[in-house]
């Protein structure tokens, strides 16, 4: 059974005693305010890169959480992290120092620790499910950045581990709680003002081209087996690692078709809760360089509603069209024709949407009153379920035929196949 932060409330306060009497100045409610340990989260952070960083950042300022671990196969990074985490709550504190962060370069070691509630994962793309499936086994709730697996299986996995061990879990579509503006839309949408859905057309920005594959030796420091983890072994080359490879290397990620893309479907399927039943499309896979990941993407399909879909490259957005208008949001903003649909006030009685306006916070909250997140798994899987359909249509250049019910390809078994990934021993989902 999945133990909650108020299970371990004398695990905590022990451990925060322990710290108080080794640096007297730094009284644990002088950084963490007035909430019992029992009211807080106790948190790890995995892979503390640049969004890794920015997560540690954001979690860093709210006290419902405690950052106690942070791991990262870089020494650099997970070291520079420790050292953050420690300043942050010394300077919060106005005095003193602070000690309560431990730096590791192995996941196993810091999911092993019994005071730590959750973990916040933002590695490269091939590891989002095998580290969140291992800490939901080990008792932990996840925050999980987007996108979420590396195929429509991994995606199964998650999501049957997240409910069978009662985990709570929050999918980095920060849009659902930063942008309300997105939540607004989806609502116009779900409660009918745009008239009857006709078409869900969703745009993401495009992937790149490139990436030098000369091998070299990995740099001092770097755990460069770990990193690769499940993908395939490969040499060593920094833009595998430090550019923009992990983003853009099939053996790591499908692209930004699910890396940027998570965004706009994770609204177009917050606006319109189900996806498309038939995928085809055409889009182009660099043969020169390291990157191999599809770009210029031109996706259409259609709903078993009869309602239309795309999915093309450009400026992020996500627009419904109805009978009775329209209405486009991004992170960047929010338009409607007729304009007065933007005036509108949603009524008591009709569905709302929009929560907290703070995603960290929305998933901390969660974790201590056991209620579902904003950005859920079983909506995550469903969104993600929609780039890797259009990422296998256009690799197998045929129309692909989705039976949401049995949620696999039918008619053609080779499409099917693509469903799954393979995975370098010993990691499995």
């Amino acid at each position: 059974m999945h133990k909650t932060p108020r299970r371990s409330f004398l695990r905590q306060a022990a451990a925060l005693a322990g710290t108080a009497a080794v640096f007297p100045s730094l009284a644990p409610s002088s950084v963490f305010g007035a909430a019992a340990p029992s009211k807080r989260v106790t948190v790890g952070h995995i892979a503390v890169g640049g969004q890794g960083s920015g997560l540690m950042s954001g979690f860093l300022g709210l006290p419902q959480g405690q950052s106690i671990a942070v791991c990262d196969p870089i020494r650099e990074r997970r070291e520079q992290a420790a050292r953050r985490v420690e300043q942050a709550y010394a300077a919060r504190a106005g005095q003193g120092a602070y000690k309560g962060c431990k730096a590791t370069g192995d996941f196993r070691e810091l999911l092993a620790r019994a005071d730590l509630d959750a973990v916040v994962i933002a590695s490269p793309d091939h590891w989002h499910v095998p580290l969140a499936i291992a800490a939901v086994r080990a008792g932990k709730d996840v925050y999980v950045e987007k996108p979420l697996g590396l195929s429509i299986e991994q995606d199964k996995a998650l999501r049957e581990a997240v409910h069978l061990h009662g985990a709570v879990l929050q999918y980095g579509t920060q849009q659902r709680s930063f942008s309300q503006h997105c939540g607004f839309a989806c609502e116009l949408v779900r409660n009918g003002y745009i008239g009857e859905l006709k078409a869900v057309h969703v745009i993401a920005p495009n992937g790149a081209t490139g990436g030098k594959a000369a091998a070299e030796a990995p740099p001092e420091g770097l755990d460069y087996d770990l990193w690769l983890g499940p993908a395939p072994v490969a040499p060593y080359a920094k833009d595998r690692v430090f550019g923009e490879g992990r983003w853009h290397i099939y053996d790591y990620a499908i692209g930004f078709i699910a890396g940027w893309g998570a965004h706009p479907l994770d609204i177009a399927h917050w606006g319109y809760p189900r996806i498309p039943v038939e995928y085809e499309g055409t889009g182009r896979i660099p043969t020169e360089g390291l990157f191999d990941t599809v770009v210029d993407w031109d996706v259409r399909g259609r709903y078993a509603s009869g309602v239309e879909f795309t999915l093309k490259t450009g400026p992020d957005k996500t627009t419904f069209v109805g009978s009775e208008g329209w209405v486009a949001a991004s992170r960047g903003g929010i338009a409607a024709e007729p304009e007065s649909l933007l005036q509108v006030k949603i009524k008591p009685g009709e569905l709302r949407l929009l929560r907290d306006n703070h995603h960290y916070r929305d998933f901390l909250d969660c974790v201590l009153t056991r209620r579902v997140p904003v950005s859920d798994i079983d909506s995550a899987v469903q969104s993600d379920f929609m780039s890797h359909l259009g990422d296998i249509a256009i690799r197998s250049g045929r129309k692909i035929q989705w039976d949401p019910a049995k949620e696999t390809i039918v008619g053609d078994e080779a499409a099917a196949r693509m469903m799954h990934r393979a995975m370098r021993a010993p990691w499995t989902v």
